[in-house]
């Protein structure tokens, strides 16, 4: 994983159970695991002895059963798409066919698939259902949640290939955010909402990376202008959140627009790497030395030192392979203005 310099200086090697138990796990990790992923899945196995060893609640175990279970199959779902964008559809369960959100949702996943991205869409019915019935085949994919009711998975999934079925909502939402690029949001209820929110918050706090979150809202709709007024006024009014936060989302009316609109984002950005107190950013192409130069004028304001220069690969970076064909800018990004971070890809991409 990729973690974050404020992240990993407060983590520290995971202790072992005892000598002969150590063993044990050495032996299994020789024979389950490559050289590359020993050390972390020695840690995983001590996780699961000790766990085993310190707790006697069922409930507890099964819980882990089910997490460990369900992470598992998802990676081995997604892994083999790993390098094609994928775009979250979100909305409510409750809309009809031929509501304004269900027609647009479809419209935009066709549009959006036939791009060259892939759909991920909650399983359901309603908007998610529009999600999975408007997409190109073989580009989509269904995160269903087990309720007991109101959620069955929609009839437009290929089960035998895309479809998840989750039994926390937890896992699924990390599965959401882990194998996508861009969110797109239609009118919902508390459970749109609640995934809105939460992609907002992991991008504001850097827990995730940044990526196009569109709230998009039918003509004549005024759902979403509604929650942007409440929000201007309430959460950035009374100093909850900061006003440049209102920049990690935008509303649109238009699907050709809302296609467009992701394609931009990673235009010209790639992707993201923080490594040793630095943030390198990939390029699909070189940028001009004007713009470089904009860029360390108009962004110095989250640098903690020094300024934004191109560089080849990091060490980390060629260890593992990582996009090595790719140009890079590399800085000493202050890892706290996100919003601002956002703001300076959308540069990068004019």
């Amino acid at each position: 994983m990729d973690y974050l310099p404020h992240m990993k200086k407060h983590m520290k090697e995971y202790g072992a159970v005892d000598k002969a138990m150590n063993g044990l796990i050495d032996e299994l990790v020789k024979k389950s695991a490559s050289v590359e992923t020993q050390e972390i899945f020695r840690e995983i196995l001590t996780a699961a002895v000790k766990l085993g060893m310190e707790s006697g609640d069922k409930g507890d175990l099964k819980v882990v059963n089910s997490t460990l279970k369900e992470l598992r199959y998802s990676f081995k779902i997604f892994s083999p798409y790993r390098k094609n964008k994928k775009v979250i559809i979100f909305g409510s369960a409750r809309s009809r066919e031929t509501s304004p959100e269900y027609r647009m949702a479809e419209e935009f996943s066709g549009k959006i698939t036939r791009k060259g991205f892939m759909v991920v869409t909650g399983g359901g019915p309603g908007v998610m259902e529009a999600g999975n019935k408007g997409a190109e085949p073989g580009k989509d994919f269904a995160l269903n949640i087990r309720l007991p009711f109101e959620q069955e998975p929609n009839p437009y999934i290929d089960e035998k290939q895309r479809l998840i079925s989750f039994k926390y909502f937890f896992t699924r939402k990390l599965i959401f955010i882990k194998e996508t690029d861009a969110t797109t949001l239609f009118p919902g209820g508390f459970g749109t909402n609640d995934e809105g929110f939460e992609a907002l918050t992991l991008i504001q706090t850097g827990k995730s990376k940044p990526r196009p979150i569109i709230l998009m809202e039918p003509q004549g709709s005024t759902y979403w202008t509604d929650w942007d007024r409440f929000v201007r006024k309430q959460l950035v009014g009374e100093g909850y959140v900061s006003k440049e936060d209102l920049n990690l989302y935008c509303i649109m009316h238009d699907v050709d627009q809302a296609v467009k609109y992701i394609e931009d984002f990673y235009k010209v950005y790639h992707s993201v790497r923080y490594v040793r107190g630095l943030t390198v950013i990939r390029l699909n192409h070189e940028l001009s030395q004007k713009k470089l130069l904009q860029l360390n004028m108009e962004y110095k304001d989250i640098l903690t030192s020094g300024e934004i220069r191109i560089s080849p690969p990091v060490e980390e970076e060629v260890r593992n392979g990582e996009h090595l064909d790719l140009p890079r800018l590399v800085m000493k990004f202050n890892i706290r203005n996100f919003a601002r971070l956002c703001a300076m890809i959308h540069e990068i991409n004019r």
